[in-house]
């Protein structure tokens, strides 16, 4: 147990730093969005010990500013993916015959193409936004809770204690509600977790392409295109929102393998 606390306190730190920037960020006295002709391109100084970007802007703020998007994004997408998934995934294996072939079809046709590229081509076609960002990645996001849902319940209805429920007479939505679902939790838990880190990478690729959030906002992969162009003599602009998004998916990678060792799930 001593070992595990400790694997986990590192990424722990960090998401959480992470995870309190973005959600109380908007209380500090930051701005993210000040032009400061003065300071275009200035490297990292006493007064912004991460410089500034082309446009003077402080490039802290902006990091700040683009965690509490990645986060946000993050936390929709996968609770929309998570219950959506979960549902279909559970009526599916619940019902079997046609309603299970059809959905088994349904998910086979989003697994046959990449779900970054299917993301993309959403976003293209609604526009570029926050709200159409997350609706894209949860169109594709669900496909994997969906399939592990399905096969977990294939296994779990099969159980002594299912099979009693069903026999004392308990309808479909106690036996799903208190007898399923719980054993469910665990391993959509993880799947969850690991969630997290593909949608933030997912947003990031998003808005380097120009499809996520729009400027002034701030986003880590629209500061990462942004700041391609002046690697050279401002490497700074891409060093350190590529560094905290680094940091981040490294992170949560790490507490999602954590998680799923100490909850003992079978891949």
């Amino acid at each position: 147990m001593h070992s595990i606390a400790w694997r986990l306190a590192l990424p722990s730190l960090i998401l959480s730093f992470w995870l309190v920037l973005a959600v109380f960020g908007s209380w500090l006295l930051l701005n993210p969005n000040e032009v400061s002709l003065p300071d275009i391109l200035k490297p990292p100084h006493f007064g912004a010990w991460l410089g500034h970007d082309e446009l003077g802007r402080p490039v802290w703020d902006r990091l700040v500013m683009g965690a509490a998007t990645s986060f946000f994004v993050a936390f929709w997408v996968v609770l929309v993916s998570l219950l959506l998934g979960t549902l279909i995934g559970t009526v599916s294996a619940w019902y079997g015959g046609l309603t299970d072939r059809l959905i088994v079809h349904l998910i086979d046709v989003f697994l046959a193409f990449p779900g970054i590229l299917l993301a993309i081509a959403l976003a293209g076609l609604l526009g570029p936004g926050i709200e159409n960002v997350i609706f894209a990645l949860s169109t594709v996001g669900w496909v994997g809770f969906a399939r592990l849902a399905r096969a977990q319940t294939l296994s779990l209805k099969q159980r002594e204690h299912v099979l009693s429920a069903r026999a004392l007479g308990a309808n479909t939505a106690r036996i799903l509600r208190y007898h399923l679902l719980p054993l469910l939790l665990a391993p959509l838990i993880v799947e969850g977790t690991f969630g997290i880190a593909g949608v933030v990478i997912a947003e990031a690729g998003l808005s380097f392409l120009g499809l996520g959030v729009q400027p002034p906002e701030a986003s880590w992969g629209s500061m990462l295109r942004d700041g391609s162009r002046y690697m050279l003599m401002a490497p700074h602009l891409v060093l350190a929102p590529g560094m905290a998004l680094m940091l981040v998916v490294l992170s949560v990678n790490l507490l999602g393998d954590q998680i799923r060792d100490w909850l003992d799930v079978k891949a």
